[in-house]
């Protein structure tokens, strides 16, 4: 087995230990109310975070091009309600559009 595989495996195994320790761990407990609150607040969060750096983020700098555009139009999307697959679909449409230009 290769190095690369062998890192694959072990952060496979580390993952799969880390994601059953909370329900080992905490087994029937249930969070406080506040907490609670910050855990489902969370994962939006980060995913906002991933989605506004891949869409303007350069080689250490701001990059302004067609893919703010198309996230502006998945963020209207998302606004006026549409479905995920219309809102994604949408998305890149914009920006191949504005590419093609």
């Amino acid at each position: 087995m290769s190095d690369v595989w062998t890192a694959v495996v072990v952060v496979g195994a580390g993952t799969i230990a880390l994601k059953a320790a909370g329900p080992v761990l905490l087994g029937g407990a249930t969070l406080p109310a506040r907490l609670g609150g910050l855990v489902e607040a969370l994962a939006p969060a980060v995913l906002a975070a991933l989605v506004v750096t891949q869409a303007v983020a350069g080689d250490r700098e701001l990059i302004l091009d067609e893919r703010l555009v198309g996230l502006a139009a998945a963020a209207v999307a998302v606004w006026l309600r549409a479905p995920i697959l219309v809102t994604v679909a949408l998305a890149a449409l914009v920006t191949a559009a504005l590419r093609a230009l």
